[in-house]
């Protein structure tokens, strides 16, 4: 038994080389890094920031399809202050930080290493607002947040370098309740299992 183990591992090393010159695989699970520009829009204002956060997923390879699911947390820079809106002095700052998406894409791969996809879901914002009235009382001073729930469209490129690493660019849409919307462009660097 010893033998027949030892003769399938080193077929195996022998073989790997040759496997190392074949296509990343386009299936399984992935975790990314994502980071990239934030537009989000409120009612005719609108404010541009920095996204960054993680992303994991899992893709089903059926020939030159993509079938996967996909869910991601990122946060965001884009915040928007105003000055004097209710008294002199005071300070009123508005932006969208967490938002939580899960959703599914459909792709092909283009060559060997290159899958365009399309991307689709619910998406979960979380509005800050915060309030400061310039005194040294804080008695008027306050900062509440709202979840907006929406719908994220997007589509993308992914490159894969290595074995199982690879290089995305992707430009999503997302369209939120009470009349918030927000447009990103991101990239990001993910790995495979």
């Amino acid at each position: 038994m010893r033998k027949v183990a030892l003769a399938a591992l080193v077929t195996g090393l022998a073989a790997f080389p040759a496997f190392a010159q074949d296509a990343p695989p386009a299936g399984g699970f992935h975790i990314d890094g994502i980071v990239g520009y934030d537009r989000p829009h409120v009612d005719g204002v609108h404010s541009n920031g920095v996204t960054y956060g993680v992303g994991a997923g899992y893709d089903l390879q059926a020939g030159r399809a993509i079938f996967g699911i996909e869910g991601e947390a990122t946060t965001s820079s884009a915040d928007r202050c105003a000055d004097g809106l209710v008294i002199a002095g005071d300070r009123t700052c508005a932006g969208l930080r967490r938002d939580l998406y899960v959703g599914g894409r459909i792709g092909a791969l283009v060559g060997s290493r290159t899958l365009i996809y399309a991307k689709a879901g619910y998406t979960n914002a979380r509005a800050n607002i915060s309030y400061d009235d310039g005194t040294p009382s804080t008695a008027l001073d306050f900062t509440d947040h709202r979840n907006l729930d929406g719908v994220r469209v997007g589509g993308g490129l992914q490159f894969g370098i290595g074995s199982n690493a690879y290089l995305r660019t992707e430009y999503r849409y997302s369209n939120y309740q009470d009349g918030v919307d927000r447009h990103q462009v991101v990239g990001g660097f993910g790995v495979r299992f």
